[in-house]
């Protein structure tokens, strides 16, 4: 997982070099940096009597006894364990930190392991520093210092008392109700047990062939949020925005019936629909699940509504709103679209297929696969390349992709890194040729005047058979008429009725695949020109494997391999791809501009030939200084300064106007402001000022290069 995922280091030392491998069952101090994994781990098992626990909490000594479970405190006493607390995550935010509490943590660790004296350690420690953040400022050096002086400080002893020797968990038989899958292979893989699970519970589970259930994240309730948006409804203007940006999926709109609310929680707060139609009135709800959130706060950064109706609140101020959530999702159904869906405010009264996925909070990357899903999820097949956008979307237990309350969603399939798009190709053409299986038979049927009482369904399905809109309609009626038929062709047309439905085949990936390793294939299945979408997350580095650089990087930022800078320009994909004349090709930005981007997506999955859409995604290991929460704002701002630019290039309007519409208004903003924004930018003016300013120059030069190209292809 990319965020709240579990990371377990083991730390050995001694007076003489360790030189053997191996993993610590027996250790005499444990610390845990999050305090939602109390709930979902074992966190003490293996800590000796007498050892030492320190747990990065906002409980408080009170709060401790009503919340730690029974069996960590019966554990704690029994086993004589020196108890410490300490609130990282408030000196983190008071020093400026974020959520970054590493320095934090580490100070408190060699306070009490006691393996080196203090001062020592804190001399070591705060050299580390100068040495892993000095090119990123005084600023910054100065920020850890004082979270190393604060992690000394701040710890917290706390009395066990012998109370704790008889604790027990009021609910530790309460069955909770969870699909078998879940609870057999699921539960034990997230409580990092599932080398103990035998052959035997995948065969029981019907998955030895490595298929497995989808939306298995909606289980998981991590709670490691320590802020959630808190909805103000009087302030809400019931625009969507904040769904429409959410990278988990976590604060959707839902429309109810009064019926529908006669059961709802005290909780669940509601507003009069407005700018809606439907056959009844509805009430307007913007749902949010603080059991899913990251807490990014992209939503309430986004939320235009004047005094704000989103506000971030703690936790645990927000625990009312997992009843009202869990009504909202379990007895508020999907209600027929009373806005056209390929806007901004009407796509997100479709439901997403895919949420709670194990993204970082505030990626730049799942706002658009979320979108897609929206869009197209109930008959999409994906495959997608190996790199964050798998990892994110199905960490074996963790699948985000999910179905529908009809039981539609996307099929998901992660290839490797360099044949994704041809394994995204082959997909293609096994259903095509199914289905052109299916038009030859309908077409020998009404030739032969078989099953007339179809025939109205077969022209239809058969003059529509390549329309994506309204093709489920069509598959269920033709289905239904030939149901009614006893000749054998109709039994034939039956037999693949599983692919009546025009299938809306994507292949997802970052640049390191498309730009990179992958794109020897991409070109080959863009060249084929079949009905194939692209949809390419450009974060500019390898984001999944350290953040290497790419040909997507542009020149002068920071990456492995690129330690002073990328000499080289970044690589102009779209424009290699428009060459050949027939590809659907598109660049966007979403928080840059929203509907530019719906868009672009709808009018690429409509054209019948192979799409790109390249997308721009902010990622954590840019580093930007405003912090991942508000990255639709970093886009916008990319756009603004000509660091990135928006177009479609439609081959479908040849003929009747120029295929080429750059969407991107003249820049106006200062570019150079926008890459000292962030630190993969900054560092190279503090470690080489003199070169960095001639890149700096060069990849300005660059994007003012690429931007009158587009500008020439846009006249008429």
């Amino acid at each position: 997982r990319k965020s709240g995922g579990i990371t377990i280091s083991h730390l050995r030392f001694g007076k003489n070099p360790i030189k053997s491998h191996y993993e610590i069952d027996k250790a005499d101090f444990v610390a845990c940096h999050n305090q939602s994994y109390v709930y979902s781990y074992n966190v003490l098992e293996g800590l000796r009597k007498n050892g030492v626990f320190v747990l990065n909490t906002i409980w408080n000594q009170d709060e401790l006894e009503e919340k730690l479970p029974g069996k960590m405190k019966k554990y704690i006493a029994e086993n004589n364990i020196n108890f410490y607390t300490i609130n990282a995550v408030k000196i983190a935010q008071e020093i400026g930190l974020g959520g970054r509490i590493n320095m934090i943590m580490q100070a408190a660790f060699f306070k009490l392991a006691n393996i080196i004296p203090v001062d020592e350690a804190i001399k070591y420690l705060k050299e580390a520093v100068v040495t892993s953040y000095g090119k990123k400022g005084e600023k910054v050096v100065n920020m850890n210092y004082a979270a190393i002086d604060k992690g000394l400080d701040s710890v917290v002893k706390i009395d066990v008392p012998d109370s704790w020797k008889n604790a027990s968990d009021n609910n530790i038989n309460e069955e909770v109700s969870v699909p078998d899958f879940v609870r057999n292979i699921c539960i034990p893989i997230n409580k990092l047990e599932g080398n103990n699970l035998p052959v035997s519970a995948f065969v029981n589970n019907n998955i030895e062939d490595g298929t497995f259930m989808h939306g298995t994240t909606k289980y998981e309730k991590r709670g490691i949020a320590v802020n959630v948006p808190e909805w103000i409804p009087e302030n809400c203007i019931q625009c969507n925005q904040c769904s429409y940006v959410c990278p988990h999926a976590c604060i959707r709109p839902f429309l109810s019936t009064e019926e529908e609310l006669k059961n709802a929680p005290a909780s669940f707060k509601k507003l009069e629909a407005k700018g809606v139609k439907g056959e009844v009135s509805y009430y307007y709800t913007i749902g949010v699940t603080p059991l899913d959130c990251t807490g990014c706060s992209n939503c309430a950064e986004v939320c235009p509504a004047p005094g704000k109706a989103l506000i971030m609140k703690p936790f645990d101020s927000q625990q009312d709103q997992i009843d009202a959530w869990d009504f909202a999702v379990e007895d508020i159904k999907n209600k027929k679209n009373p806005m056209n869906k390929n806007t901004v405010k009407g796509s997100q009264f479709e439901q997403p297929l895919l949420e709670f996925s194990g993204a970082c909070a505030g990626c730049g990357e799942t706002p658009y696969a979320k979108l897609v899903t929206q869009l197209f999820g109930d008959r999409m097949v994906i495959a997608n390349a190996t790199g964050c956008s798998s990892i994110w979307a199905s960490s074996g237990a963790a699948t985000a992709y999910t179905k529908n309350q009809e039981g539609h969603g996307p099929a998901w399939a992660n290839s490797l890194f360099e044949d994704n798009a041809e394994y995204g190709l082959g997909m293609f053409m096994g259903v095509k040729t199914i289905r052109e299986r299916i038009a030859s038979n309908i077409r020998k049927a009404l030739n032969e005047g078989s099953c007339s009482s179809a025939k109205e369904a077969m022209e239809e399905w058969l003059n529509n058979k390549d329309e994506g809109e309204g093709s489920r309609e069509r598959a269920e009626k033709l289905e239904c008429a030939l149901q009614g038929c006893n000749d054998e062709i109709a039994k034939d047309i039956l037999k693949d009725k599983e692919f009546f439905i025009k299938r809306s085949q994507w292949i997802f990936g970052g640049d390191g695949w498309a730009y990179d390793i992958g794109y020897g294939g991409l070109d080959h299945v863009l060249a084929s020109n079949e009905d194939v979408n692209v949809l390419v997350f450009d974060t500019e580095i390898y984001s999944n494997t350290g953040g290497q650089a790419s040909k997507s990087t542009p020149t002068a930022a920071i990456a492995k391999f690129a330690a002073s800078g990328k000499r080289t320009k970044k690589k102009d994909l779209g424009m290699m791809a428009m060459s050949y004349g027939y590809v659907y090709v598109a660049q966007v930005s979403l928080g840059a501009d929203k509907n530019q981007t719906i868009k672009a997506i709808t009018e690429a999955e409509k054209y019948h030939g192979p799409s790109l859409i390249i997308a721009y995604a902010p990622c954590i290991s840019h580093g930007i200084k405003s912090g991942m929460s508000n990255t639709p704002d970093e886009q916008k701002k990319a756009v603004d300064c000509g660091y990135w630019n928006l177009y479609r290039y439609n081959p479908s309007l040849k003929g009747e106007k120029n295929p080429f519409t750059l969407d991107s208004k003249e820049p106006k903003a200062d570019f150079k402001d926008f890459l000292m924004g962030e630190v993969r930018y900054a560092a190279l003016a503090k470690v080489f000022p003199e070169l960095a300013e001639e890149l700096f120059d060069k990849t300005e030069k660059d994007a003012k290069e690429r931007l009158e190209n587009y500008k020439k292809l846009a006249q008429d």
